[in-house]
């Protein structure tokens, strides 16, 4: 069956840099785009950022634009989410997610001094 594993989370301080990984089990990892999302309690969750099987980014939320950014090893069957200059704002849990409705278990990021 389709899995999905996010890693990579944790704490950093203000201004860090984490690195999400994406491992992908039971699909064709390299035929699907893999996006990822972020929620924190009370909030849905939101997209921020995607990238397509070919390796293009797809899509930055503008929150994240110039400090975030997608790619991914199709051979290795991961896709990463590196996070640079991180903001308090940035603490969520992370997952990624492929079409149609699979998503990861989730990996927290939390920002603070």
């Amino acid at each position: 069956q389709v899995q999905l594993v996010e890693s990579g989370g944790g704490l950093v301080q203000p201004g860090g840099s984490l690195r999400l990984s994406c491992v992908g089990s039971g699909f064709n990892f390299g035929n699907w785009r893999i996006n990822w999302y972020r929620q924190t309690p009370g909030k849905e969750r939101e997209l921020v950022a995607a990238i397509l099987d070919t390796g293009i980014a797809a899509y930055y939320a503008d929150p994240v634009k110039g400090r975030f950014s997608v790619a991914r090893d199709n051979a290795k069957r991961t896709a990463y989410l590196q996070m640079n200059n991180l903001r308090p704002e940035d603490t969520a849990v992370y997952y990624c997610f492929r079409p149609i409705n699979f998503w990861g278990q989730g990996t927290q990021v939390t920002v603070r001094s």
